[in-house]
């Protein structure tokens, strides 16, 4: 067929008679592209520079296939549990992040440089210039296209070469499987309590440390000493080291704040229980990390507090001028970490959301749409302050059930 056959769009029963070179020049015509320049890396068949390229494709791919496949190994089988400072498997457990990210990371590097080189070392050097034109494809542009692709295929040399081919093709699956697992971690039941109720609840989103007292046992509100492990003649120990302690409420000045964490009786050592070989340090830090069981104990001053506008149902909660109110923003589950004496404000530093403690936590500025859950707390007959307790409302943000 000539090009002169090109000016005149054919036939259905011409294009089917049409080899596949044909339809692919016709298509390149019919989408006014000119090809500039042309050449084949690999003119010569049985080129040694041809296999050394494949060569080196091949490694690119085959370490993306190695990379993936630990992924998925370090994901399902490296331990992930938390461990703590001199606690067995400390190492393992600060590798596994790390790990996850060079594994996954290196997967996806590796295939991306294996397609580029494939690109570069087989793909042959076109310059193409097309001018463009509107309108909906017709018969012959939609053959002419599949012929165009065909063509490239057939050009790239990919489908003979199966072993690149086949390891891109892993690579490609084990990058998106590195991609999706993670999002397995995410989908859990959350009605479904993952472990015995402890300092930490027990797995699902409505329990936390405070919990505890609604199986009967005595939570005192613990400050955070900042303790850590002590150096001894056998290394490093938490034995006697007490990271909460119990405090009184004339710990606390008016006007002031301070973050509080729930402290299990079992888990008291401090003032007249202090035992030097008591150790107790690892459950106080299961509880400074339980994700909701961080609290904000408010002293407000004496003239503030007899204006305070307490919440139907929660008007006993407070003890005095002391209220309780999670720390857990209940726009996002941001810590509320500050609070303006001057005009009784709470503020979550993340999305500026602001909470008036005269008003039970009522939300008043940013995005926050629920007001800041109330711990009911007292004092015991030691002078201690304890929760009296649990709180009764969901702790955390607003986007799942609740009642208010």
């Amino acid at each position: 067929m000539s090009n002169n056959d090109f000016n005149t769009k054919p036939s259905s029963a011409e294009l089917a008679k049409m080899s596949n070179e044909e339809l692919a020049r016709l298509g390149t015509e019919l989408d006014d592209v000119t090809i500039a320049y042309r050449k084949e890396r690999f003119p010569i068949e049985g080129d040694p520079a041809e296999k050394r390229a494949a060569l080196g494709v091949g490694i690119w791919l085959a370490l993306a296939v190695v990379l993936g496949l630990a992924f998925i190994a370090v994901y399902l089988f490296w331990p992930w549990h938390y461990r703590g400072h001199g606690q067995e498997g400390m190492w393992l457990y600060t590798f596994h992040n790390p790990m996850l990210g060079v594994t996954l990371g290196g997967s996806i590097l590796c295939l991306g440089v294996g397609a580029v080189k494939y690109t570069k070392r087989f793909i042959p050097e076109e310059i193409s210039v097309q001018r463009r034109h509107d309108g909906p494809s017709e018969e012959v542009d939609q053959k002419t296209i599949v012929a165009l692709l065909n063509d490239s295929w057939e050009t790239s040399t990919l489908g003979r070469r199966k072993a690149i081919k086949g390891l891109l093709g892993t690579g490609a699956v084990l990058a998106g499987i590195g991609l999706i697992l993670p999002f397995g971690g995410m989908i859990k039941n959350p009605w479904k309590p993952r472990h015995e109720l402890d300092i930490t609840g027990d797995g699902t989103l409505w329990t936390t440390g405070w919990t505890l007292v609604e199986k009967g046992e005595k939570v005192y509100l613990g400050r955070d000493t900042g303790a850590i492990a002590e150096e001894g003649h056998h290394g490093y120990t938490t034995r006697g080291v007490s990271r909460l302690v119990r405090m009184r409420p004339e710990d606390l000045s008016a006007g002031a704040m301070e973050t509080v964490f729930p402290l299990p009786e079992a888990d008291v050592n401090d003032g007249g229980e202090y035992d030097p070989q008591k150790d107790v340090y690892e459950a106080h830090m299961h509880s400074i990390h339980g994700s909701r069981n961080a609290v904000m104990l408010i002293r407000l001053r004496s003239q503030d507090a007899a204006r305070a506008t307490l919440r139907q149902g929660q008007e006993d909660f407070h003890y005095g001028d002391y209220f309780a109110y999670s720390k857990i923003c209940t726009h996002i589950g941001c810590p509320t970490s500050l609070y303006e004496a001057q005009t009784n404000r709470i503020l979550c530093p993340c999305h500026q959301s602001q909470f008036d403690a005269l008003h039970y936590g009522k939300p008043v500025f940013g995005p926050a749409a629920r007001a800041l859950p109330e711990l009911p707390i007292d004092v015991d007959e030691d002078g201690f302050l304890v929760a009296e307790g649990n709180f009764i409302e969901p702790v955390g943000p607003a986007f799942w059930e609740r009642k208010s």
